[in-house]
């Protein structure tokens, strides 16, 4: 499975993503500019659609392209579909 392949490369995004999440905490409570912080949660999200798409590629790989079960492939493609526009929203 690609999350468990890609499980470093992950969990280091993920980090990233709290460590900026958490200077963000800290500009709000330290009454920053509005300018730093919407810089600040830019790249937050910048981060988070980083993440995404990586375990969409890792997901479409693994589970539709690699896929020899039509079936299964076609289950796999249905679930990335549903997940991508609920992320859109």
């Amino acid at each position: 499975m690609h999350t468990i392949n890609d499980k470093a490369k992950l969990l280091a995004r993920v980090r990233r993503i709290q460590g900026q999440a958490t200077a963000l905490e800290k500009q709000l409570d330290q009454g920053e500019d509005c300018t730093a912080i919407l810089q600040q949660i830019a790249a937050i999200r910048g981060a988070v659609n980083g993440l995404m798409s990586a375990v969409i590629e890792g997901h479409l790989t693994d589970h539709v392209v690699n896929e020899s079960d039509q079936t299964q492939r076609h289950k796999d493609i249905d679930i990335v579909l549903q997940v991508i526009k609920s992320y859109l929203k």
